[in-house]
């Protein structure tokens, strides 16, 4: 993959320069004291037909932070990924909500360095992947921690709605992923059902069912009075 980094640090520059250098499977294509230099640079690499496929972009700089620029770089297949730089480690919402693949907190190790760039090699693969697994329907590609990650629905035991978010819960982890809960209800196969404005749940995984709740695991799910009757007619009941 070829590399862009921006940092106006010249030691942290020439850090993930090295490093860059050092890794196989990426190539150094330009460096960058700051973000409006940057866009130059990716603008011209566009033109000539060699775009940057992996921008390495420091949170903050003068002028234009890392954030600012990821988000002007809009979307489509011609967007680089970005993997961000910062000297503190609370940025993963930012991160999120730009479209990272990753970030890094100064000063970034090598080993943490290579994990992110494996995300980012693993990510533009992801596409292909994804098209062979379209006809699955246990499997849903959902873009999260700034990737796309291949998730098996049938470890899905329910979904809470967190506000323009969806909190994906299975027996190993949670995945936070932009969409609201109509979409994914129109998405999601026949295993799911929609209990409360805020929970689909998978129904095999229901265990008891009270007036205005249920349970899935140790987890008390409310359900919605306008919901309840099409639940009670998907369960076998006697």
């Amino acid at each position: 993959m070829t590399c862009l980094v921006v940092d106006d640090d010249p030691v942290a520059r020439a850090l993930v320069e090295s490093f860059v250098a050092r890794h196989p499977d990426l190539t150094l294509a330009a460096t960058c004291a700051d973000a409006i230099e940057a866009v130059a640079v990716l603008a011209r690499q566009r033109a000539a037909g060699e775009p940057i496929e992996l921008a390495f972009l420091d949170v903050e700089m003068p002028e234009m932070s890392g954030l600012e620029l990821a988000e002007a770089l809009g979307a489509g297949p011609a967007r680089p990924q970005v993997v961000l730089i910062t000297s503190k480690a609370d940025y993963a919402r930012e991160a999120f909500d730009v479209e990272a693949t990753d970030y890094l907190v100064k000063p970034p190790t090598y080993g943490r360095f290579v994990k992110a760039a494996e995300r980012a090699l693993a990510r533009a693969e992801a596409p292909a992947t994804a098209a062979s697994g379209a006809d699955d329907p246990n499997t849903l590609f959902v873009k999260a921690d700034g990737r796309l990650v291949r998730l098996d629905l049938r470890e899905v035991a329910w979904i809470e709605a967190q506000k323009d978010y969806a909190l994906f819960h299975t027996d190993a982890r949670e995945y936070l992923v932009h969409a609201t809960m109509k979409a994914l209800e129109d998405r999601l196969p026949a295993d799911f059902a929609r209990v409360h404005r805020s929970y689909l749940v998978r129904v095999d995984r229901i265990g008891d069912v009270e007036d205005s709740s249920l349970v899935v695991g140790r987890k008390m799910i409310p359900v919605g009075a306008t919901y309840r009757a099409a639940l009670l007619d998907r369960l076998n009941t006697l």
